[in-house]
């Protein structure tokens, strides 16, 4: 069976799920950004099998999203996130915020943030590039861009 291309959609949701969609590769970039950046410390907090953590590794350093480094002569490699994959964890945040609003129940959000600028226990939160103001799904008019399908 043929794998659906996402990324030649003219859809920018669609182009980002050809890179995170399916369930691993969100986590894995988590556990990278946390700090496990070896393969076997990402594997055993996932407890993914070897197999598909090296296919899902493979496909986000061709993406961009993380490189790999040599840590070691033999060689082992750890993985960090790019700059695009750190602007993908920002997705992600804003993924943890409605699963915290609507999925946490009584036990409340597994994890909190602390803004480093001001130390204040805070979520993340949707603002307009332009004005600053609050930009959310009612907020807005979609309009067709430059890259819109023909």
């Amino acid at each position: 069976m043929q794998r659906t291309k996402f990324g030649e959609m003219a859809c920018s949701i669609a182009r980002t799920l050809d890179v995170i969609g399916g369930p691993w590769s969100p986590l894995i970039l988590r556990d990278v950004w946390v700090g496990f950046t070896r393969f076997e410390q990402i594997q055993a907090d996932l407890g993914i099998s070897r197999k598909v953590l090296t296919e899902r590794l493979g496909h986000l350093v061709e993406c961009g999203v993380i490189e790999r480094r040599p840590y070691d002569r033999r060689p082992r490699y750890e993985y960090v996130l790019t700059e695009k994959g750190m602007e993908l964890v920002d997705l992600l945040m804003v993924m943890a915020g409605w699963a915290d609003r609507w999925l946490a129940g009584e036990a409340g959000p597994p994890v909190l943030y602390r803004h480093h600028a001001c130390g204040e226990i805070s979520r993340v939160d949707l603002r307009c590039a332009h004005c600053g103001g609050p930009m959310h799904a009612g907020d807005v008019d979609l309009l067709p861009g430059p890259g819109a399908a023909v």
